[in-house]
């Protein structure tokens, strides 16, 4: 049974930096996609940034330039640096891991705050 959990959420203020990771169990972590979704009230669920077992990268544009995703597969955790925050970053922000089967699972989620 695949397990993820999530750390490193918090508050912050606009400009600075959190970085959040994601370690995982019950899978061979090294074949998965891992990705990072955020969930802001009263919207839908987005992809943020995604990272394939070859390391290749995928962001939203909102991220670009700011937020770097990254794993490290002999610690089965996955990372996602965000730099430059900005209030309109603000919400619950979940780790995703995608097998090669196309089972998807999914994180507690994290709270990140970024206040103005």
């Amino acid at each position: 049974q695949v397990q993820l959990v999530e750390s490193g959420g918090g508050l912050v203020q606009a400009g600075g930096s959190l970085r959040l990771s994601c370690a995982a169990s019950g899978s061979i972590f090294s074949l998965n996609t891992m990705g990072w979704y955020r969930q802001a009230p009263g919207k839908q669920r987005e992809l943020v940034a995604s990272i394939n077992s070859a390391g290749r990268t995928n962001y939203v544009d909102s991220a670009k330039g700011r937020f770097t995703i990254s794993r490290d597969n002999a610690k089965n955790t996955v990372y996602l640096q965000m730099n430059s925050l900005k209030p309109e970053d603000t919400a619950v922000y979940y780790c995703n891991l995608l097998e090669p089967s196309r089972r998807s699972s999914w994180g507690q989620g994290t709270q990140v705050t970024v206040s103005s």
